[in-house]
């Protein structure tokens, strides 16, 4: 039993790991990276549909993003759904493609950033210690119920700290790691 919720909670760690460094990957910096418009969605006859699903999204070079949809129809519609999405970007057709630009970021938009990554970073520690304290539940649920040992409890509690240890260093190093890359010019 006590190794389920180990494993559990390893898992659930993890996921919230993954989550995220996809919200950091989200953030944008000066470089462009396909990812960062992952999350558009094109009005694809009458239905919302991720732009990834309608178009071929690739790097034209390291401040441009190129988009051909895959119908010619599409491209207005396209170039529609990321001017209006929330990422400031302006994108611009030039015959089959839609080219975006991405700005270069002014010094007071970086710390904004910086406050951004810092915010998505508390809510990933948030995320862990809210799975560490459901695992100590557990096991202390599985204590009243006399299933457990104190010692074994004791000891699982120490290994369920000692991954959320190293859950939250993960984070303070993917942190460290995104604000160096927004604050680089």
């Amino acid at each position: 039993m006590i190794a389920d919720i180990k494993k559990q909670t390893d898992q659930k760690m993890q996921k919230s790991l993954e989550n995220l460094k996809n919200d950091l990957g989200k953030i944008r910096t000066g470089r462009a990276h396909t990812g960062i418009i992952d999350h558009v969605m094109v009005d694809y006859y009458g239905s919302p549909t991720p732009i990834t699903q309608v178009a071929n999204v690739t790097l034209v070079d390291a401040r441009t993003i190129g988009v051909q949809p895959y119908e010619k129809k599409m491209l207005s519609a396209v170039e529609k759904a990321i001017r209006d999405s929330d990422l400031g970007l302006n994108p611009s057709s030039f015959g089959e493609i839609v080219r975006i630009p991405m700005p270069a970021l002014t010094e007071e938009r970086r710390k904004d950033l910086t406050k951004l990554v810092r915010s998505e970073c508390e809510n990933g520690r948030v995320a862990i210690r809210n799975v560490r304290r459901d695992a100590i539940t557990q096991l202390k649920d599985l204590l009243k119920a006399k299933d457990v040992s104190e010692d074994d409890e004791r000891k699982a509690t120490e290994d369920i700290q000692k991954m959320t240890d190293k859950s939250v260093a993960e984070i303070d190093k993917m942190m460290a790691a995104k604000e160096a890359e927004v604050m680089a010019v």
